[in-house]
């Protein structure tokens, strides 16, 4: 039987650089995909607002995972029929996978009041400021500040401080990623599992097997990296590869950004190396 594969890819840093936002080193390679019919899947901590936008502007019609793996949203239609456990919000189908918002930020309140001084937290943050720390424009900015499921923080204090907050947020139940920039407070989500769960979803559209490649950056990609059949990291220009346990095929990109992710999908996928996998891929509409 033949395999289909998917894309699951990471954007900040990863599908877009990390400087400008730019990926205009990866339209050539995303059109490649898109003639072949393989999905091209976000899996972000970017939120709804910033998404919907983002789908436009790169013309990504598939699902996309947002907010670390907290939520997925499909349009509708996407899937011959409506997966289960997921409900109708607007012109999606949504999957959730932890509480929102507010459930953070009052536990936040509730147990770290002696951190106050050692981050900041996107739901104190002006558009201005988020601009500031992150060189967004102020129309995504106002995006990105729209969450629904995690609160990002901008930690500020030194790393024995972190290492102490990290472990009392943990023990009251909550689960702590580090992205590029912000350090997530959120619930048992991450992105391999909302990726998993997707999978499985295309899998019964196809009814053939899937194998899943995943492109990342940072910390907050290694669940997703290390899910997947073949994970990619992409070379950031302000930390090192996370480490992977993975037993899994694993590449690591030599160029930046959307540089790296175009280096590695054509290596990996285009140029039909992976042909070579047990299972023969196949590359056509559902």
């Amino acid at each position: 039987m033949t395999t289909r594969p998917l894309i699951f890819t990471d954007i900040d840093g990863t599908l877009l650089d990390h400087y400008d936002y730019s990926f205009s080193h990866a339209i050539d390679v995303i059109e490649a995909l898109n003639e072949r019919h393989i999905p091209i899947i976000a899996n972000t901590s970017k939120t709804f607002a910033e998404m919907e936008k983002l789908q436009q502007t790169i013309g990504f019609n598939s699902p996309f995972i947002s907010e670390n793996g907290a939520v997925i949203y499909i349009p509708i239609g996407y899937f011959d029929q409506q997966p289960q456990d997921t409900f109708t919000q607007g012109y999606y189908w949504v999957k959730e996978f932890c509480q929102p918002r507010t459930y953070w930020l009052e536990l936040l309140t509730e147990h770290a009041p002696a951190f106050d001084d050692d981050f900041i937290g996107f739901s104190t943050l002006s558009v201005e400021a988020l601009c500031e720390v992150t060189d967004l424009s102020p129309d995504n900015a106002k995006l990105a500040l729209i969450r629904h499921y995690g609160e990002p923080l901008l930690w500020q204090g030194d790393e024995a401080s972190k290492q102490a907050f990290i472990a009392l947020m943990t023990g009251v139940g909550a689960q702590m990623l580090q992205g590029g920039r912000f350090l997530h407070v959120g619930g048992d989500t991450d992105k391999g599992k909302a990726m998993k769960w997707l999978a499985d979803v295309y899998a019964k559209q196809y009814h053939a097997p899937v194998i899943t490649i995943a492109l990342g950056d940072s910390g907050n990609d290694t669940a997703m990296l290390e899910a997947a059949d073949i994970a990619i990291q992409i070379k950031s220009p302000v930390h090192d590869f996370p480490t992977l346990t993975t037993k899994k095929q694993s590449i690591k990109s030599s160029l930046y950004g959307p540089k790296g992710w175009a280096e590695c999908i054509t290596q990996t996928l285009l140029s039909s190396s992976v042909e070579s996998q047990k299972n023969q891929l196949t590359f056509g509409g559902a």
